[in-house]
């Protein structure tokens, strides 16, 4: 018996791996996360006898539903939205895992950072622009670190990608000008690759009144950089005076 911390991808039901939706598919049990999941992946749950919405249950009653799993001998498919190591909250399960003596395994998805670049088409990482993604959040309900503070990330400008913030989006937007210049390119991505996806573009100048006008307060990952300049830097692995040395035969 095992439990299996599935990453389910940031909403389009198709951008789980393969061998989550196999997983999936030959789990008895499964807990998947609330709202966060597109219900569509549940289509996949064929020969699951119980099936549990993890918002409505809390550390305790996971952990009885992990025990009775065990006691039946079913495997259990737990499934997070996006990639499970970014803000899945899975520590605490693991926790109560190795409590029950139970092994578990986690099985990587498509983060959606990853999906917000997409649906701009866009490179985070640009010779001589930048080199570095910072993924982060601001404190809400969740406290963060004083060391990791926005206005400390903002320094060395990095492409940012901001989890979870968008109800502070105005108070951010005039932290990030203490780093980044005005014109610097900003993007507010709702809900990246599912159906209703949304993509709002501006400057950190303008962005605030246009994130406003879209009515966007929730669900949405906040992107800046200079990289998201299309005219921005172009990668050397292409210029015809590259050098590649691993070339079959050099």
């Amino acid at each position: 018996m095992k439990v299996y911390f599935i990453g389910a991808g940031p909403g389009d039901p198709k951008l789980i791996t393969l061998k989550g939706k196999e997983i999936i598919e030959k789990a008895p049990v499964v807990i998947y996360a609330g709202s966060l999941v597109n219900k569509e992946i549940l289509q996949y749950a064929e020969k699951a006898k119980d099936i549990h919405n993890s918002a409505e249950l809390n550390l305790d009653e996971m952990k009885e539903i992990f025990k009775k799993a065990k006691e039946a001998g079913h495997d259990v498919a737990r499934i997070h939205t996006g990639d499970p190591s970014i803000y899945g909250a899975i520590n605490e399960q693991m926790q109560v895992l190795d409590e029950l003596g139970i092994d578990y395994e986690v099985i990587p998805g498509v983060s959606s950072f990853q999906a917000a670049a997409a649906a701009l088409k866009q490179e985070l990482t640009l010779p001589d622009v930048c080199q570095t993604i910072t993924l982060s959040r601001v404190a809400g309900r969740t406290p963060v670190p004083e060391k990791e503070a926005l206005r400390e990330l903002v320094r060395t400008r990095p492409t940012l990608a901001l989890f979870l913030s968008i109800a502070q989006f105005a108070d951010i937007v005039e932290t990030l000008k203490e780093g980044y210049s005005n014109s610097t390119p900003i993007a507010v991505v709702y809900k990246a690759s599912w159906p209703e996806e949304k993509i709002v573009r501006g400057t950190l100048e303008d962005i605030a009144l246009k994130v406003k006008e879209a009515g966007i307060t929730k669900t949405a990952l906040i992107m800046v950089g200079e990289v998201l300049s299309k005219e921005a830097g172009a990668s050397l692995l292409y210029d015809k005076n590259f050098s590649h040395m691993y070339r079959s035969g050099e």
